[in-house]
């Protein structure tokens, strides 16, 4: 196996999983709201049906690896992934694309778990933050390629824009096809993680750490799935305009792990996760207050940043908190992982609630940034605690 080509297969499946089959929905909402497609509540709800995909993608990755090779599970979802745009090129009906965006988010979650750990195993270890870095760079560049496509393929249609992105995708399926590592069945005894409370080592500080990282999914998923239409119609620039700022959040998240790990060289993973989670909740916040120009780029930056940047973060956090042996830090990671999709699944849903009842951007914002601030305080209040149970030990 070539690192250097399966490196380049994960960065593929991370840009179709997640850059496009996510996150390329966000500057098409406008525009299938103003092409009378979907209401915006329906629009808000097939944005959440992706995320509750990339939940049961999470738990059911290891499941399904246990039993298939990674290398064909990990093909597999790469064409389902291609296949959704293809099936969303129509609005046949809510029911539909309900069904395809949650395939689409399947695929994603699935591709998340198991193509940067099938890869990583391979490469040396003096390069593996490297080959991690590059894997991860795939969601940024997916965000920035489908904030610069959609304007231009809506310029021919919805159909036609739903079609260019599955032949993106597909193309990019081909171009992993070969760099994918040849690996047998994992052992009979792998199961699939645990949920986030039944690891029994789990220290009170891990656990907080897991409903931090939930949290932070929360903060998140205003800008994930409510960024383009609210410059294109809460603001009222339009489409081109919005499209721009969601490039502009891609670019932040194409830099994103490699700030993400400079930060914690310096500071440490426990401080930089704080950190990370108040920069994150002042970029959510700002749009809350300050939708000019200036505070419309930062918040877009900032945000797009952290969607990839937060994630080495938490994994080195979770390896400072565990056993150096693999099975239990596998299963923090895992549970880890679980949590914020489970974040993302509730907030998306919860988001899409409150807007269809009228609820304005500012609330959702405001609702974010206030998610980002407890998981916060929740570190600090658990590491208070767990200092002072090791100090009367």
């Amino acid at each position: 196996m070539n690192p250097l080509w399966a490196t380049f297969a994960g960065l593929c499946a991370s840009l179709v999983g997640i850059g496009l089959a996510r996150f390329a929905y966000t500057p098409l909402i406008p525009a299938l709201i103003e092409a009378g497609w979907f209401d915006p509540p329906a629009v808000a709800y097939l944005g959440a049906a992706n995320l509750a995909g990339y939940l049961a993608g999470a738990l059911s990755a290891g499941w399904i690896a246990a039993r298939v090779p990674s290398a064909a599970v990990l093909r597999m979802m790469m064409l389902l992934a291609a296949a959704t745009f293809f099936a969303s090129a129509a609005p046949i009906s809510f029911l539909w694309f309900f069904v395809w965006r949650f395939a689409s988010g399947l695929t994603g979650g699935v591709l998340m778990v198991l193509a940067a750990t099938t890869i990583l195993a391979y490469v040396p270890p003096a390069r593996r933050g490297l080959a991690g870095g590059a894997i991860f760079t795939g969601v940024g560049l997916g965000i920035a390629a489908s904030g610069t496509l959609v304007p231009l393929l809506l310029e021919r249609g919805l159909t036609e824009t739903w079609l260019g992105l599955g032949v993106l995708a597909l193309v990019l399926t081909v171009a992993a096809w070969g760099g994918w590592p040849r690996e047998t069945l994992l052992p009979p005894a792998a199961k699939p993680a645990a949920a986030p409370g039944d690891l029994p080592s789990a220290s009170l500080t891990l656990k907080a750490l897991y409903a931090g990282y939930a949290l932070c999914a929360v903060g998140m998923v205003p800008h994930m799935i409510f960024l383009v239409d609210f410059v294109a119609r809460g603001l009222g620039q339009g489409v081109d305009v919005g499209a721009r700022y969601w490039v502009l959040l891609g670019f932040g998240a194409t830099a994103g792990p490699v700030l993400a790990g400079y930060l914690a060289d310096r500071i440490g993973f426990a401080h930089a996760v704080r950190l990370a989670f108040l920069i994150q909740a002042a970029a959510v916040a700002v749009l809350t207050v300050w939708t000019g120009t200036i505070g419309l780029i930062a918040s877009s930056l900032l945000v797009g940043a952290s969607l990839p940047g937060i994630v080495p973060i938490v994994l080195g956090r979770v390896i400072e908190l565990t056993p150096p042996d693999g099975p239990a830090r596998k299963t923090a990671w895992g549970n880890a992982t679980t949590a914020f999709a489970l974040g993302q699944a509730a907030a998306a849903y919860g988001y899409s609630y409150v807007f269809a009842q009228g609820g304005g951007y500012a609330l959702l914002f405001a609702l974010g940034a206030g998610a980002l601030v407890l998981a916060v305080v929740l570190d600090l209040l658990a590491t208070v605690a767990q200092n002072r149970r090791h100090s009367r030990g």
